[in-house]
């Protein structure tokens, strides 16, 4: 698969799953069908195989564009929301295969990455006061809506298309989970509370502290003190 990811893609891409028969598989790669089989057992081997090909797309293409961005935590989302909008639009087949054959309770391994990439940014929206609910409530927030929207673009001829749908949806939602910055005074009680609680949940997540550092809190005091924050962000 590895060795030969864009014939595949190429078959996705032109025709959808159903195009990615076994045989037309065979076909493309130059390959027996009992090769491929040994290679993914059978075709939803190799349709997971696919959807991690096209998170690696998805995921480097953000993270270009991500980069090239001023160090805003909150402009980040919005870029962020359109980057995943226009990669679904621009690959249908790929992001139907990624996020509409989801099973409850079962998100595909190459999924985990775009989910981090996305607590992260939240993460240091939080970290910078701009949060007015708590990273887990704000990433289910972002990742419904999102996929909402782009789910919904893709159902659209082409022709009756209409992004500023997805702009409209995207300046909502980000604006009902996103505050203005604190001012110096520094006099916002809420998202300086939801602020720690981002940290703590960092250094709780980020692997064995080093010496000196992290949370100097038994696991009972640290939740604790989470909740209290929560309560205190509203």
């Amino acid at each position: 698969m590895r060795r030969r990811p864009l014939i595949f893609a190429k078959l996705l891409e032109e025709g959808g799953s159903e195009a990615v028969s076994t045989r037309a598989v065979a076909a493309a790669a130059g390959i027996t069908a009992p090769a491929l089989y040994r290679m993914f057992d059978d075709k939803d081997g190799l349709l997971a195989e696919l959807a991690a090909y096209g998170f690696e797309m998805y995921l480097a293409e953000k993270r270009e564009a991500l980069a090239l961005a001023p160090d805003d935590p909150v402009a980040d989302l919005y870029r962020g929301w359109d980057l995943h909008v226009d990669f679904g639009v621009q690959h249908p087949a790929f992001y139907m295969l990624m996020y509409g054959t989801v099973q409850p309770g079962r998100r595909p391994p190459a999924a985990d990455e775009a989910h981090a990439l996305l607590v992260r940014l939240l993460g240091r929206a939080a970290d910078a006061g701009r949060l007015r609910v708590p990273v887990e409530q704000a990433t289910r927030v972002i990742h419904a809506a999102t996929t909402g929207a782009t789910l919904a673009l893709i159902g659209e001829e082409s022709s009756e298309r209409d992004l500023a749908t997805s702009a409209r949806l995207r300046d909502t939602v980000i604006a009902s989970i996103t505050t203005d910055p604190p001012a110096s005074s520094g006099s916002d009680l809420a998202s300086r509370a939801l602020a720690l609680d981002a940290a703590l949940q960092t250094a709780l997540t980020t692997g064995p502290p080093a010496a000196g550092a992290g949370v100097p809190l038994r696991a009972a005091e640290t939740a604790l003190l989470r909740e209290w924050l929560q309560q205190l962000a509203g």
